[in-house]
């Protein structure tokens, strides 16, 4: 499982706040949209990272038609003990993002209305991003699991399925090259179908209480 942290007993956000934030469509569009311009998110605007964007693009949209949830995930899903909302931390560039934002958002499609997904850009977010780095790394996605009522953090998540944390945890200590890690991270994702990720979110929602 990825890292965890003892919940948060207050608010993470305001409620104007959460409504600000964008939907998963309103993501998508905003992204689409910049890559038009040959833009990405955030105040980074390289081509590498704009080629970056694209590739994801083509990756979400894989994801959105070929994802199926897992019957005990979807169970799980529709009976959570009170409704949720996921916040995630994301960009459009990122790699590890494309990946696993789209299976969230069919998790929460399952939920019968249950789970309510909202998107915040990482870097237009830093104080929300620095209360859940990794290690020292503002990595994303991350997943803020809240109530709905009370906007209390009741768990999170991220920034990526345990074993492909172990490649990237293996990768810098051996010195790889980053394109070289960056290949075998998404050639796991490839093998693995999602099926990784949806079991820690089936776990994840077994342990709410």
């Amino acid at each position: 499982m990825s890292d965890f942290s003892p919940p948060t007993p207050t608010p993470i956000l305001n409620p104007e706040r959460l409504e600000s934030s964008y939907s998963y469509t309103a993501y998508r569009q905003l992204v689409n949209d910049l890559l038009a311009q040959g833009k990405t998110t955030g105040p980074q605007q390289t081509e590498e990272l704009v080629q970056y964007t694209k590739l994801n693009e083509q990756r979400m949209s894989r994801l959105d038609k070929t994802t199926h949830v897992l019957p005990a995930l979807a169970d799980a899903a529709v009976h959570v003990p009170y409704p949720l909302v996921w916040l995630i931390l994301t960009e459009g560039w990122c790699g590890d993002a494309a990946q696993i934002v789209p299976v969230l958002e069919h998790v929460a499609e399952a939920s019968a209305g249950n789970i309510r997904t909202r998107y915040l850009l990482r870097d237009e977010n830093l104080d929300l991003m620095e209360r859940y780095l990794t290690g020292t790394s503002r990595a994303i996605p991350r997943l803020i699991v809240l109530r709905a009522d009370t906007l209390e953090e009741v768990a999170q998540w991220g920034p990526r399925p345990a074993p492909a944390q172990d490649i990237v945890n293996q990768a810098k200590a051996e010195g790889i090259d980053h394109d070289e890690f960056i290949t075998r991270v998404h050639t796991w994702y490839a093998h693995d179908k999602t099926q990784t990720l949806q079991q820690e979110m089936l776990e994840l929602i077994q342990g709410l209480q």
